[in-house]
Formats: C-alpha cells, sequence, structure tokens
C-alpha cells in the first residue's frame, strides 16, 4: 500500500457559482489536507480522503468571504471543517476516472460523483514521485444547508444554486 499526500504548493480547491444570472465568481480554500492510499498504480483501488478549513475561504473580497463564513453559508464558527471520503475511484480510459464518494458541509453528508482527469505520475526535481489530477463536479449548495437566497429588483438570481468544482491536485507519494 502505498501513501500519498497533496501538495498544497501545487494544487488548488476552486468553486464557481453564478451570480446575476449573467457572470460567474470563483473562489478557493487556501488551507486543505488531502491523503490517497493505493497499492495499485491505476490507483483504481484508491481510498481518498480531503478536508478543507472553512476559515481559509478566499473570493478576492472581505466582505463576500465574511458573508460566505456566517451562517447563511458555511458557518464557519459551528462547521470549521469541510469532509470529503471516497466509496470508489473507476477508471473510465488512461486518463479518465469516476470519484464516488461523500461530501460533508455543514454536518450534512450526501454522494457526489467527480469527472477525474489523470495527468500522470514523474518524479519532481528532488526525485519524489509525484501524480497529477484535475477533478470537476457539480453540487448543490443548498441540499448541504447553504439556503441563503435573494433576487434583485428584476427578478435575477444573486447567486446560484449550482456550485461548479474545479481542483488541481499534485500528490506527493510518501517514503
Amino acid at each position: 500500500m502505498s501513501t500519498w499526500k497533496i501538495d498544497p504548493a501545487h494544487s488548488k480547491i476552486e468553486f464557481k457559482v453564478k451570480h446575476l444570472v449573467v457572470t460567474t465568481l470563483a473562489g478557493h480554500f487556501s488551507k486543505f489536507d488531502a491523503t490517497l492510499d493505493s497499492s495499485k498504480d491505476d490507483f483504481t483501488d484508491a481510498k481518498i480522503t480531503f478536508e478543507a478549513d472553512v476559515d481559509s475561504i478566499t473570493t478576492g473580497q472581505e466582505q463576500r468571504d465574511g458573508h460566505l463564513k456566517s451562517d447563511d453559508f458555511f458557518n464557519a464558527a459551528a462547521y470549521p471543517k469541510i469532509n470529503f471520503v471516497s466509496t470508489s475511484f473507476t477508471k473510465v480510459d488512461d486518463e479518465n476516472y469516476k470519484l464516488n464518494g461523500n461530501l460533508t458541509i455543514r454536518e450534512t453528508t450526501l454522494p457526489v460523483i467527480l469527472d477525474v482527469e489523470y495527468g500522470g505520475t514523474t518524479k519532481n526535481h528532488f526525485g519524489k514521485t509525484l501524480a497529477g489530477f484535475e477533478l470537476h463536479g457539480k453540487i448543490n449548495r443548498k441540499d448541504f444547508g447553504l439556503k441563503w437566497t435573494a433576487t434583485t429588483e428584476a427578478g435575477n438570481i444573486v447567486v446560484s444554486d449550482e456550485v461548479k468544482l474545479a481542483i488541481v491536485v499534485e500528490m506527493l507519494k510518501q517514503d
């Protein structure tokens, strides 16, 4: 069994939502951790765990970040972590996988499916083995208790319910 740990310096955990129906706003978590355990070179038996620190949410706008950390959305004080535990990692072809797992936000745990593109495995300039992955998926924020909503005078929704996930990870094999 090999254990792989996420390299935060070469990884990004990003989300995107529609704002006022016409634009997309993005944010990310700057503090997170992930572990992948696998005995197979193609990772088909991978067990993956992931955790993000809600208080590390960043959108580039301090007031919005504070709102996202409030009880209207994540409630960072009461629910400081977002967690994911895989249930399967299925190979579609040499470069594509389906990652099934349980995502927990605000103590609500629901199954999610992420599309995964495997970038390959190589050695870095320190001789360490690394593997690269890009993950994409979407969730409905209201399913996880992030229920704040508002509409403009024209009737446009301020923030969409659908949240797109765009995750880039570099995993380092542990010695």
